[in-house]
């Protein structure tokens, strides 16, 4: 059979999306501050942007169709003060192919920049000292034996962020660039361990637990036989089982038990450089007149933006060569379709908001209890729009409600039905469950089975294992670690 290639014309229909959309689905689903970024981005390379000097009030209404009150006045107000301005520039303006054309910076523009980078410094938060910085700084206040210096920095390079050794012993030593004998490399890790804060160097949580003691306490023997021979048994709250063994008291076992708990298993995390990332809600909620308004308050973080009188001035009095103004055009254009995408965010944004609120009013009355199981689709019909629209809308967008902050995808949840026929979700079970446990006796704590039995006989119907599976999520201990003598 002989095989050979050709080419053959074929007709194919293909649905492809325009630039334009794709950068409106792109505004849609950017976090606040990844949207004021964007925009000070364009800010940046669109000339014919500009940025509204007086912006609209913080916290204004908006309407269902997304724009501010009283935006238009504002705007005409904007325009009739810049009019002077622009008069001026097109005076100065004696060639507009020069103008263009030559790149000149001023002196004053210079300067701004200067500041500007002066002010940016000055704002930006120090870099906090590290674990190992801090534990070379004490090293070097002491008095250790030249051959165990360098043996004592490399263990300290060798301490894990959580502030344990990060492996055996051996294993560190043997990494070592000069030669260290293991006897050496313990007296080193002795010495490492007397380093603030306590319990730096530990090989295991017991190691660590121990180093934290201090032997001038009275009660220093019982606390370290307990940790060295009975970890486990409190951990598994076997506090009867631990008194019969060594003889003391349940109310010493306890006692001793309870300063335990205050140790910290962790002691480098208190050194975590990790920066925290700050949560910024774009929509609040507040009970006006018994009713509860939508706001949105991007405001303050997202600039008005306006496209330069200027520029379209400019391209209306026709003395510009024609790679000038398809360049114009083209900003334009795009400034435009920045304008138009945030303002379809806005306005997403907020029917999605309002339709959350009316929908979840229990919630907002009474908390989680009260949530209840809410799709993205019944949102997105109700809107009229695509239902993945609702998901790019909703993510990583906050909203800020008087039962506190959350994120808006959180009121998006599955649930069941009841024994009263009402649908109930998942995390209000979860809240009542949570209620159990906090009421229950801790002498004898519920069994998972009993909490079911109790979420059943408020119309829960609910299986033992689901129980199970909830409690270890909200990382409740068992009954038996619950257990309070």
């Amino acid at each position: 059979m002989k095989m050979q290639s050709s080419l053959l014309p074929q007709l194919q229909q293909k649905m492809k999306l325009s630039p334009q959309i794709i950068q409106s689905i792109e505004i849609l689903q950017l976090p606040l501050l990844a949207l004021a970024e964007r925009v000070q981005q364009e800010l940046m390379d669109n000339p014919v942007l500009e940025e509204v000097v007086e912006q609209p009030k913080e916290d204004s209404p908006v309407s269902e169709d997304g724009s501010i009150a009283g935006e238009n006045a504002a705007q005409t107000e904007w325009d009739d003060a810049k009019k002077a301005e622009v008069d001026r520039h097109n005076e100065m303006a004696e060639d507009w192919n020069e103008y263009y054309s030559k790149t000149t910076i001023r002196k004053s523009a210079l300067s701004d920049e200067r500041d500007q980078k002066q002010e940016a410094l000055e704002n930006t938060a120090a870099k906090p000292m590290s674990l190992h910085d801090y534990l070379l700084g004490q090293l070097s206040l002491m008095e250790v034996p030249e051959h165990l210096y360098e043996a004592c920095e490399n263990i300290i390079y060798s301490v894990d962020t959580s502030g344990y050794l990060s492996g055996p012993l051996e294993e560190i030593v043997s990494s070592f660039e000069k030669p260290v004998s293991l006897a050496d490399a313990e007296k080193a890790l002795e010495i490492v361990q007397t380093l603030e804060p306590p319990g730096i160097g530990a090989r295991n949580l017991q190691e660590c637990l121990l180093l934290q003691l201090d032997n001038r306490d009275p009660n220093y023997h019982i606390t370290k036989d307990l940790l060295q021979n009975y970890l486990l048994e409190i951990e598994s709250r076997k506090y009867p089982a631990i008194a019969k063994k060594t003889g003391y008291s349940l109310e010493t076992i306890k006692k001793q038990v309870e300063f335990i708990r205050t140790l910290n298993p962790k002691p480098g995390s208190v050194f975590n450089d990790e920066t925290i990332p700050y949560v910024v809600p774009e929509v609040k909620v507040e009970q006006i007149d018994g009713e509860y308004e939508v706001f949105l308050i991007d405001n303050a973080n997202i600039p008005h933006l306006h496209i330069s009188s200027f520029y379209r001035k400019s391209l209306s009095e026709g003395n510009i060569d024609s790679s000038t103004r398809q360049y114009i055009q083209k900003k334009i254009e795009s400034a435009k379709w920045l304008v138009d995408a945030i303002e379809q965010r806005r306005s997403t944004l907020y029917k999605v908001a309002c339709k959350i609120v009316s929908m979840q009013k229990g919630f907002l009355d009474e908390g989680v209890h009260r949530l209840r199981t809410l799709k993205m689709q019944d949102v997105a019909d109700i809107v009229g729009v695509h239902v993945s629209t609702v998901s790019r809308a909703i993510a990583h967008k906050y909203i800020q409600t008087p039962q506190g902050v959350f994120e808006m995808k959180f009121f998006f949840t599955g649930g069941f039905q009841n024994a009263d026929g009402n649908m109930e979700s998942w995390e209000s079970i979860r809240q009542k469950l949570i209620e159990i446990v906090a009421k229950e006796d801790k002498s004898n704590p519920l069994s998972d089975e009993e909490v079911a039995d109790k979420l059943g006989a408020s119309g829960v119907d609910i299986a033992r294992r689901t129980v199970t599976k909830y409690r270890r999520i909200l990382k409740i201990p068992s009954s038996r670690q619950r257990k309070a003598y």
